[in-house]
């Protein structure tokens, strides 16, 4: 076959994704907080948006002022307006012109101040101690390997070599031998370790739970106890609750193992999380349940975001069409429609919230008359089903979203899960399985306590019907142990 060029003509159907599609998608996305600093980013961006005011909502109702008088305030007031942003919006277009200060100004996102940290907080015991500029120089390189547990990172050999390596450099910089520069041992790297250890929070510099767990005794002078022995002579036995084992191995009575391993549970597994700069995350309720003369109504909690509408200036200078052209006229049409856009977009987020939330309180009605044990199974694609609208829509309104109900502040998410059946032919919500799962430990009787086969039982008692793989699946997910784990002497 010759090779060579040729033209040739093709039909075929592409699926694009409007640009606002995806921004609506976002809108949708957002938490409360998010989208209210978006709305005033917008308002700074848009000349065509503007806020509604409080006098604008009293004007829309009506007022007692007459007819004639108020028609000839709002006529002397759009003249005023008209006269100010034409001003500006035509000084903005004209090549070489200025815009006015606020239309330059960028917009800043208020940030939370800096805040100390553990490693702050060591470095200040650090510069408190008589400590010569050598120690200093190791006690820095081991204070930048804790994490911010309390825990250190790196072997101690690792950070001589790490250190050393900067000792040489720095030697063959100032033209020495680095075979003679003044490296540390490990014999000094050792003494820092302990210097570290002895800092506060007790704990921290430990280079595995044991030794952290060994800092926390020593330091509260229980160096001799029982307690002590235990984490250091059997750390393995005392982790799998061997409690017989360990009684016959140190001659003493199991109830006083069980004891001793009780105010081990009171220690700090992780003592520097006390010092991290860990950031507040505020939670502000998207949505709002209320019990109103017997029944449950929906509001949205927007009362702080801004409310849009088209500035009425901006659109009397929009519809003079001859004073615009090229890039002007571009600029104005652009904007024109973003505003218009995203006004909608907005009235769109607050009916599909509404739409999902109403369906979720209709559907777990007996969840906020009763309690969590009646939780029913719900599912993402049966709200879409619902409210005609599809399963990603709905995920992209729950996600991050809060309720503020009767029963408390909850995720949306709270109200989805999986369900099982009962002998009675209900459904019941795998989020109650669990709560049933967490009370039935609770008022179990320590000695004996309940094994998973003696849950599934009880649950079938009550018409649930489970496996045993399943309560222990449940069990994992709330963080309890098994029954030969909690039993107690």
């Amino acid at each position: 076959m010759k090779a060579g060029l040729n033209q040739s003509t093709q039909l075929k159907q592409e699926l694009k994704i409007n640009p606002r599609l995806y921004q609506a998608m976002d809108l949708l996305y957002m938490p409360l907080l998010d989208l209210q600093q978006h709305l005033k980013q917008e308002l700074l961006n848009n000349p065509f948006l503007d806020m509604v005011e409080p006098d604008d909502e009293d004007e829309e109702e009506g007022t007692e002022e007459p007819a004639a008088e108020q028609e000839q305030q709002e006529e002397q007031k759009e003249k005023d307006d008209e006269i100010d942003w034409e001003e500006i919006l035509l000084d903005g277009f004209d090549t070489g012109g200025r815009r006015e200060e606020h239309e330059e100004k960028e917009y800043y996102e208020p940030v939370t101040v800096d805040t100390r940290d553990l490693g702050d907080h060591l470095r200040d015991q650090i510069t408190l101690l008589d400590l010569n500029p050598r120690q200093l120089m190791l006690a820095d390189e081991f204070l930048g390997n804790i994490n911010e547990d309390g825990y250190l990172d790196c072997p101690v050999e690792e950070i001589v070599a790490s250190i050393n390596d900067v000792v040489r450099a720095s030697a063959e910089e100032r033209d020495l031998d680095p075979d003679e520069a003044p490296v540390f041992t490990e014999a000094e790297a050792n003494e820092m370790l302990r210097i570290v250890q002895s800092l506060d929070p007790p704990g921290v510099g430990a280079r595995n739970l044991r030794e952290c767990l060994m800092l926390q005794l020593r330091d509260a002078g229980l160096e001799h106890s029982v307690p002590y022995r235990l984490v250091r002579d059997c750390f393995d036995e005392l982790i799998a609750h061997r409690w017989s084992e360990i009684s016959k191995r140190f001659g003493i009575a199991p109830s006083d193992v069980q004891r001793a391993a009780d105010e081990i549970a009171k220690l700090d597994p992780k003592p520097g999380l006390l010092y991290s700069a860990g950031t507040d995350n505020y939670i502000i309720p998207d949505l709002i349940v209320d019990k109103i003369d017997q029944r449950y109504h929906v509001f949205l909690n927007d009362a702080n975001l801004p409310r849009l509408k088209l500035s009425k200036a901006y659109q009397e200078i929009a519809r003079d069409k001859k004073k615009f052209d090229g890039e002007s006229k571009e600029f104005i049409s652009s904007k024109l429609n973003s505003a218009n856009w995203m006004i909608q977009a907005i009235e769109q987020r607050r009916q599909t919230m509404l739409k999902v939330m109403n369906y979720i309180v209709d559907r777990q009605r007996d969840f906020f008359e009763k309690g969590v044990q009646f939780l029913k199974p719900l599912t993402l694609r049966e709200v879409a089903e619902v409210i005609n609208m599809h399963e990603s829509t709905v995920s992209r309104v729950t996600n991050e979203k809060f309720v503020q109900t009767p029963r408390g502040v909850l995720p949306l998410k709270f109200f989805f899960s999986s369900g099982l059946s009962t002998t009675d032919g209900e459904d019941v919500s795998a989020r109650g399985i669990k709560d049933q799962i967490q009370k039935l430990v609770q008022g179990e009787d320590s000695k004996n306590p309940l094994t998973d086969q003696a849950i599934v039982n009880i649950l079938k008692k009550g018409g649930v019907n489970i496996a045993r793989r399943t309560v222990a699946k449940y069990r994992d997910q709330l963080g309890v142990l098994s029954a030969r784990m909690r039993k107690r002497v």
